[in-house]
């Protein structure tokens, strides 16, 4: 089956699975900046900044636009990908500092992937803070700079 809505993929989701993958997609899509469009990305849920307002696309395969976060459901979790705490040492340094404010999980976190499996101690507040804190512009000003080196 080839998923190429949103709404397929949560509709093939197990209700526990879709009800915290729907949360998650209401914080997310409540605070990240307008630019950004949210549509499936490499078979999961994505935010990208699409090729109106960035030409460009991503490196890897440029018919793509840029990608921003990715969110998934996997058998025993689900992840959340954050390309900026990838790319900024700061923004990832202060997502692992605050993590512990939020959860009495340890962090399962790996460059830009947040691994959840306890789907009853995801900390959403966080999450939307992270949504927030990085406009489209940005991404692409950030984005392009890492493309110099």
């Amino acid at each position: 089956m080839c998923i190429t809505t949103v709404e397929e993929y949560i509709d093939q989701l197990e209700w526990e699975r879709k009800e915290v993958i729907q949360k998650i997609r209401e914080v997310v899509n409540q605070y990240i900046d307008s630019w950004f469009v949210e549509e499936i990305n490499y078979g999961m849920i994505g935010w990208v900044v699409p090729h109106s307002s960035y030409p460009d696309g991503y490196h890897c395969n440029p018919s793509l636009p840029l990608p921003f976060m990715n969110l998934s459901s996997q058998k025993s979790h689900v992840w959340f990908y954050h390309m900026w705490m990838y790319a900024d040492e700061d923004i990832s340094n202060w997502f692992v500092s605050e993590f512990p404010k939020y959860s009495s999980r340890k962090l399962d976190m790996w460059k830009s992937c947040i691994r959840f499996k306890k789907m009853n101690d995801i900390p959403y507040e966080l999450l939307w803070e992270l949504a927030w804190k990085i406009s489209a512009k940005q991404w692409i000003n950030m984005y392009e700079e890492s493309r110099k080196k």
